[in-house]
């Protein structure tokens, strides 16, 4: 017999961040008190596939204005497509603006031959698991990827530190919580934990007046 069906919940549209908004609202009154103000708040839905993933570890501890600047560059000069990326040498993708260790996980990641397709099909889980086992994809990147790429509702990102930010002010905490701390932190938000980073990240571009995401 087959294993148990899993339900994945997936952002489709505003409604759904509408619904899940109501939710953290009911349940935490530090979000209830915010969220008003933050409206509306975004979808941030992406396509998915290899640019998507590309544009994710570009991403990678670099402002929102920086990513934005060098995948503006690689799509111009064709290198959001993996068989391009596979051809190109370090230096033509370090003139483009990639970090030699960023060159090297873009090549990686041509290399991989993911199944973008079979992906949706995946619990939460097994697609962090499978992205994370690309060469330069950590744990954050598998999760923006699967929030923004995948719509699903109820991944968060507690590496991400305009998250860890955004959770001292809300809460009031002495000091930014670490990555382990802020996870725990956002089991209570389940089944809508990416709207609860919708919801982080956009009181952080308020109070720090600048994106927090790409």
């Amino acid at each position: 017999m087959g294993g148990a069906l899993v339900i994945v919940r997936v952002i489709t549209s505003d409604t759904c961040i509408r619904e899940g908004a109501e939710h953290l609202a009911r349940i935490e009154p530090r979000f209830a008190a915010i969220i008003p103000d933050l409206q509306p708040l975004p979808l941030r839905l992406k396509p998915d596939g290899f640019a998507a993933l590309l544009g994710a570890i570009v991403s990678q501890q670099v402002s929102v204005a920086s990513a934005n600047a060098i995948m503006g560059r690689l799509v111009a000069a064709g290198m959001d497509d993996p068989r391009a990326i596979a051809l190109a040498s370090a230096e033509d993708l370090r003139a483009l603006g990639l970090s030699a260790q960023k060159a090297r996980y873009a090549k990686a990641l041509a290399l991989a031959d993911l199944d973008y397709p079979g992906l949706h099909a995946l619990p939460n889980d097994a697609v962090i698991a499978q992205l994370t086992q690309v060469t330069g994809i950590g744990v954050w990147t598998a999760e923006i990827y699967a929030m923004f790429s995948l719509g699903r509702a109820d991944v968060f990102a507690p590496g991400d530190l305009a998250l860890q930010e955004a959770a001292r002010v809300i809460f009031d905490l002495p000091d930014r919580p670490r990555d382990t701390a802020l996870r725990a932190m956002a089991q209570a938000w389940a089944p809508w934990r990416s709207v609860a980073a919708r919801v982080m990240w956009a009181y952080y571009a308020i109070i720090k007046d600048r994106e927090g995401i790409r």
